[in-house]
């Protein structure tokens, strides 16, 4: 094991998910025009989480490709539940 790499640290597979940061309806950017396999950077917003008087933003926290969305424009979702998924850049 090299200097400073945790086992388990390091992942081969490129599949990423993108989580709801609350719970609501989720709405993606642009829920008519979601262009799939488009290249999103680290903090991107791909979407929002509408609730009772909040609007949050739902965030990539990887960079790469989106490959396509787990969750229906006006779906409900959990806090936690995958909306998106990617495929990283590595």
């Amino acid at each position: 094991m090299e200097t400073g790499t945790i086992h388990g640290e390091t992942l081969a597979v490129p599949e990423r998910v993108i989580v709801a940061p609350a719970p609501g309806t989720f709405r993606p950017v642009e829920a008519d025009e979601v262009v799939l396999e488009v290249q999103v950077s680290e903090l991107q917003v791909i979407g929002f989480v509408e609730g009772k008087g909040h609007s949050t933003p739902v965030r990539s926290p990887f960079g790469g490709r989106l490959m396509g969305l787990l969750a229906h424009a006006g779906e409900r979702v959990r806090e936690g539940q995958p909306v998106a998924w990617l495929r990283c850049a590595h």
